[in-house]
């Protein structure tokens, strides 16, 4: 469905003027600064923490981050869509490296959290439109390819980051690991303003600014309701914010119906290929969720293995995940979308299978191995979903429908975090109540700390270990589950669509 006003809207002259393989590495390099922040500053953070202090405020540092990002994703998205790429993305990298700036320069917890909410603010441009532009320069045949390399920033940046950032916190110092992010950002914006030659229809645009009030309410207060509603779902602070937000997504949702140049226009969801692809990225964002946190808490505190070991079984994930990409842009061209995506759904189901069977003495290989299956999972579905996605639209709505999805996996990953850490809780509290009634969830901390872990009885640590074997295995049923709804949603989608099936 590739339209005549994508033709008027890149232009002749961008087919003659943008140098892609140029534009590429620039996009390239503003998603890996978005990418490394998040593995760069978890291991900074305990560093962070024993220089600034405010261990209660800790979560906060990354939930700050998430929710200015998942807020603006879709906002970015449509803005694209109105003045072009490369301004939009422009003012994303340059918001982005402020924040970055001023959280190396933060004297408190609260003040880097306030930071992180400006480096988060800028973020939620970066990925979504760097993928669009992809899209934009690229043929169909060609897409495929290319979104194997942009997920292949994902997986050196999971590599690198750990990495880097302890090297900066043992040698330098943790403000450097913001800091690193300038020179990365200023040759990205370099390449995107030397060789990225958009030719936008000049004309009036009526921007849908109470759309995007609205979108901003409901995300932000549903996310906050689901980082840090915890415990306390029942009280009248969180009910009223939750209140709020379904008030303030009726509101959208007419807002959207009446606007000219809707922020969401609730159109492209009505094609079937991408209303699948959407509703199945929420799935998958659970799975995702699931895995990179409670992985590493069995590992540790279930298998007895040290941190780096623990890292690793995660590690692996970000490896399969790309190698599955580049396939997944050769299996597009020979099986087609469906096909693809059935694969990348059943990979799904074996890597969360290998979760559920794993036990103390399954050893961190057979960790690593299922982290890995999820990862090439994750990378057959995602690949396919964008490129089908971006297939299916024209120029005007690809920036939205690009966003859109990555709005929906990240809202996955917020739904995850909740409802996976609200069973895994719920199941520790229940074993120990009736195993030993003194013991607490908060006692589970022990086993991540091997001299503490030592100084326990035997017959406690069973206790504990056992615990959280089985509350980890409840978390890891559920996470499967999703995998199962995941190839369900797959297998509705079209057996012909844009994506050449």
């Amino acid at each position: 469905m590739e339209t005549d006003y994508e033709e008027s809207a890149i232009g002749s002259s961008q087919k003659r003027q943008t140098k892609k393989p140029l534009v590429l590495a620039s996009v390239m390099l503003a998603m890996f600064m978005g990418a490394i922040e998040a593995t760069i500053v978890s291991t900074a953070m305990p560093a962070i923490v024993a220089d600034l202090g405010g261990f209660a405020l800790y979560s906060w540092v990354f939930s700050a981050y998430l929710l200015m990002n998942s807020v603006t994703v879709l906002i970015y998205g449509k803005l694209s869509d109105l003045f072009g790429r490369k301004p939009i993305l422009t003012f994303g990298i340059v918001i982005f490296l402020i924040g970055s700036i001023l959280c190396g320069f933060a004297t408190s917890m609260k003040s880097l959290i306030i930071f992180r909410l400006i480096q988060g603010f800028g973020a939620g441009a970066v990925t979504p439109i760097a993928t669009t532009i992809v899209g934009d320069i690229y043929t169909p045949e060609e897409r495929a390819k290319i979104q194997g390399y942009l997920s292949s920033v994902w997986g050196i940046s999971a590599i690198a980051g750990p990495a880097v950032g302890g090297l900066l916190v043992q040698y330098v110092s943790w403000h450097y690991v913001f800091w690193i992010n300038i020179p990365l950002g200023i040759l990205s914006l370099v390449g995107l303003w030397l060789y990225l030659h958009e030719n936008v229809e000049k004309k009036k645009h009526e921007i849908d600014y109470l759309g995007a009030i609205f979108l901003t309410i409901t995300i932000s207060t549903l996310m906050f309701v689901l980082v840090e509603g915890g415990g306390r779902f029942g009280s009248w602070q969180i009910v009223s914010l939750f209140i709020l937000s379904g008030l303030s997504l009726i509101a959208f949702i007419f807002q959207e119906g009446r606007a000219s140049e809707p922020v969401m226009p609730f159109s492209i969801w009505k094609e079937r290929s991408i209303f699948i692809a959407n509703i199945t990225s929420l799935t998958t964002g659970v799975i995702l969720i699931g895995i990179s946190s409670f992985l590493p808490t069995f590992v540790q505190g279930v298998m007895e293995q040290p941190p780096i070991v623990a890292g690793f079984t995660l590690t692996t994930m970000s490896i399969g995940w790309p190698i599955a990409s580049t396939l997944s842009g050769r299996m597009l061209t020979t099986i087609g979308y469906r096909k693809t995506s059935i694969t990348g759904g059943v990979f799904l189901i074996i890597g969360s299978i290998a979760f559920v069977t794993m036990s103390a003495s399954s050893g961190p290989i057979w960790a690593a191995v299922g982290s890995f299956l999820v990862g090439v999972g994750m990378g057959l579905t995602s690949t396919a979903f964008i490129v089908s996605i971006q297939s299916t639209v024209g120029w005007q709505q690809r920036g939205i429908a690009t966003a859109a999805n990555m709005f929906m996996r990240n809202l996955g990953n917020t739904i995850g975090a909740a409802l996976l850490g609200g069973i895994l809780n719920n199941r520790m509290t229940h074993y120990f109540s009736q195993k030993d009634g003194s013991l607490s969830v908060d006692d589970a901390n022990i086993l991540l700390n091997s001299s503490d872990r030592d100084k326990l009885t035997e017959s406690v640590k069973a206790i504990l270990q056992d615990g959280l074997t089985f509350s980890l295995h409840t978390v890891y049923y559920v996470v499967l589950t999703f995998a199962f709804i995941s190839l369900l949603f797959i297998l509705f989608i079209p057996k012909k669509n844009a994506a050449s099936d």
